[in-house]
């Protein structure tokens, strides 16, 4: 063998037969040509014509199981079933190893990289279900756990989208609710300040004209127990009197009594025109007419006037004082400080005061001896002689006192304002007065026959020693000597109530009328005792 070229000695090169001998020398070895192919190169080098390129093993491919209708039982694949079988893309094979050094060989052409083959796949075997009835309901597809299990390239058909049943199935729902709950949370945001702007923009008084609101459709009529429905009621029987004298003048009020012209009011009223005055009577609607005197009462502060030439008059309901509770509602009508027809509303305060007034003759016949009916119905000086209503809008006093701040209990003749305080005479008294008015011209007043210590500074009514006149204090044949009373027994009851001064006794006697019986409790000497007295008559203008 001859050394260095690796050559037996005396045989020639496989596939040399005929070449020449290589010159000796330095020379360049010449490259054999390669075959080219019998199409146009690919302009875009694409395998397999072209430079080799990286080729990646394609994803296993997995076909979709059709889904059998909700319902449906499944049949499980037969035995033996081949699965699907994946045949991988074989690497491209790695370039020959370049032969040492020395003489080449002309190469022999590079024969055309073999086809791919194509994936052969053994079809899965699929249960076929039947048909799902027609009521039967369609169940929606459910995706694949891996996304890139549905996507097959060589599969016939329209391209999809990995994913996009799970998008549609699963994000979508949740970006609706996401979206609905942002919707909701911008409308509270822009109710809450919608409703902040409003707030100030009312408060701050920003923008057009001011409009107050009023309400509407309130009912013509009222209730007739209401304070409005009593006087709508009464006020057409209510007059205010003008009285002037010839020293003095002054204002107060009356009622109807009756379709006569009869009108109740209080004596110190009319009392100016006693001697020769004018008294004018003015109705609520505006008429004025003349008005008379007819009798009148100091002793009770009563007095009635009469007036003509009026038709069509209505007289008020006398009620029943006796059963006036306390708390109950009443309503006062008169002409204070002479603004006609003003209406006040209260209570019943209290029953059974002792109330006296007047008292400007030196002999007291002008002391006016009330058990009167007290209320907080707003009376003041022109109130005098008006009505005093219950509920039913029935007379149950006529308005007489007041007592101010500044003075005791006092008429209103005087220009003391109300604090509250005011005093009524009972109605069942002052009916008994104003028929004896109106009968005979003058009242009567039941007496028990005696004269009081009214200096008497104890507990209690003491009988005098004696008389004004000098004549014996008990009444010779009257009620107090009849039932055993004498000069100096103190007298501290009636029916059982205390009675603690003369003027109280008075009061508690001209509560009754004359031939009532009254039970005394009279004290003598340290023993005290109870004694029957009935009362009689005197006659009083």
């Amino acid at each position: 063998m001859d050394e260095g070229n690796g050559v037996p000695q005396g045989a020639e090169p496989e596939g040399a037969a005929g070449a020449e001998p290589m010159p000796e020398g330095d020379f360049e070895l010449a490259k054999p040509e390669r075959p080219s192919p019998l199409h146009e190169p690919d302009p875009y080098s694409t395998p397999p014509y072209g430079e080799p390129g990286p080729w990646a093993p394609a994803p296993p491919v997995q076909h979709p199981v059709a889904t059998p209708a909700q319902g449906t039982p499944m049949t499980p694949p037969a035995v033996g079933a081949v699965p699907p079988a994946v045949v991988a893309v074989p690497p491209e094979p790695a370039p020959a190893p370049t032969a040492p050094a020395g003489p080449i060989a002309p190469a022999a052409p590079i024969p055309p990289a073999p086809p791919i083959a194509p994936i052969a796949s053994a079809p899965p075997t699929v249960p076929v279900a039947p048909p799902a009835p027609a009521s039967a309901p369609l169940s929606a597809p459910q995706p694949p756990a891996d996304p890139w299990g549905r996507y097959d390239p060589w599969a016939a058909g329209p391209l999809q989208q990995p994913g996009a049943a799970a998008v549609h199935g699963g994000r979508r729902p949740r970006r609706r609710r996401a979206a609905l709950g942002w919707t909701l949370a911008l409308v509270l945001v822009a109710a809450g300040l919608g409703g902040l702007v409003g707030g100030y923009v009312e408060r701050e008084g920003i923008g057009g004209e001011v409009t107050l609101p009023q309400a509407k459709g309130v009912p013509a009529g009222r209730a007739p127990d209401s304070v409005a429905g009593i006087a709508a009621r009464a006020l057409p029987s209510v007059v205010t009197l003008h009285v002037s004298g010839s020293d003095e003048e002054g204002t107060g009020t009356g009622f109807v009594l009756d379709d006569r012209g009869h009108i109740l009011t209080n004596n110190h009223v009319v009392a100016p025109a006693a001697s020769g005055g004018k008294i004018s009577a003015t109705f609520s609607d505006g008429t004025s007419v003349k008005a008379t005197v007819v009798g009148r009462d100091s002793g009770y502060d009563l007095a009635v006037v009469q007036v003509s030439g009026v038709h069509g008059l209505t007289p008020l309901t006398l009620g029943d004082s006796d059963d006036v509770r306390v708390g109950d509602p009443v309503v006062a009508i008169g002409a204070p400080f002479d603004l006609a027809n003003t209406v006040t509303a209260g209570i019943i305060s209290a029953k059974e005061r002792p109330i006296t007034a007047g008292g400007e003759k030196s002999d007291g016949s002008d002391v006016s001896y009330v058990d009167a009916l007290q209320t907080d119905a707003p009376i003041n000086p022109g109130n005098s002689g008006g009505p005093l209503l219950d509920s039913r809008a029935h007379v149950i006093g006529i308005n007489s006192a007041i007592r101010s701040a500044d003075s005791g209990a006092e008429t209103e003749s005087g220009q003391a304002g109300s604090i509250g305080l005011g005093f009524a005479i009972p109605v069942n008294q002052a009916k008994r007065v104003a028929e004896e008015l109106i009968n005979d011209g003058r009242a009567t007043h039941p007496v028990i026959g005696v004269d009081l210590d009214m200096g008497y500074s104890g507990d209690g009514a003491r009988v005098d020693s004696r008389a004004p006149d000098g004549g014996p204090a008990v009444v010779k044949g009257g009620p107090a000597e009849r039932a055993g009373l004498k000069a100096g027994d103190l007298i501290t009851g009636v029916d059982g109530e205390p009675v603690h001064t003369g003027a109280e006794l008075i009061v508690r006697i001209r509560a009754h009328q004359p031939g009532d019986r009254l039970r005394l409790t009279v004290e003598r000497g340290g023993t005290e005792r109870e004694v029957s007295v009935v009362l009689g008559t005197a006659e009083q203008n």
